[in-house]
């Protein structure tokens, strides 16, 4: 079980909200977020709800103001939890939407797609076991994107491309 509070101001301070479960729209419990305590678990937070707009992921500690988890600004408002797995993991790239093209299949994290797959663009994908973070350059920097087990026929289904990816791990928690 997860458990994340958000505080309207820097350094843990002003009006809070603890949450151990998804949250499609936070905008009633708090009007900014300035920092945020991960007291267990780990969670994906999204500057819009419905879990939409930039998101960032949260494992458990502590981040004093909204620089610290690498946000643009103090807006969140929706998070989901996310959940405990203990491997395999796997998860299959395209080539092209659909699932056409060439294809390959990774159980690890990887630095820099490019590098290992060999094509300029990924346009689907597969989640087959586990979840994962895709991120908009290589070695896990810019934009994230979570993915959860699934099918993602279109680039579009996970907002973007990316040029690196990693597995959340239990050893995160």
């Amino acid at each position: 079980m997860g458990k994340i509070i958000f505080y309207e101001d820097r350094n843990f301070q002003g009006r809070s909200y603890e949450c151990s479960n998804d949250c499609t729209d936070l905008h009633s419990y708090f009007t900014r977020c300035n920092s945020i305590r991960v007291e267990s678990g780990c969670f994906m937070i999204y500057e819009r709800p419905n879990y939409m707009g930039n998101q960032y992921f949260m494992r458990r500690g502590e981040y004093p103001d909204y620089q610290r988890w690498m946000g643009f600004s103090s807006c969140i408002r929706s998070c989901r939890m996310i959940p405990s797995y203990r491997g395999p993991y796997r998860i299959r790239i395209y080539e092209k939407a659909d699932f056409g093209g060439h294809m390959m299949e990774f159980m690890d994290d990887c630095p820099c797609v490019s590098d290992r797959f060999h094509h300029r663009h990924i346009y689907s994908c597969n989640v087959m076991n586990g979840y994962w973070i895709f991120y908009e350059y290589p070695n896990y920097r810019g934009r994230q994107y979570f993915l959860r087990p699934g099918e993602y026929r279109r680039y579009r289904d996970w907002c973007a491309t990316f040029m690196s990816m990693r597995r959340i791990m239990d050893s995160w928690y």
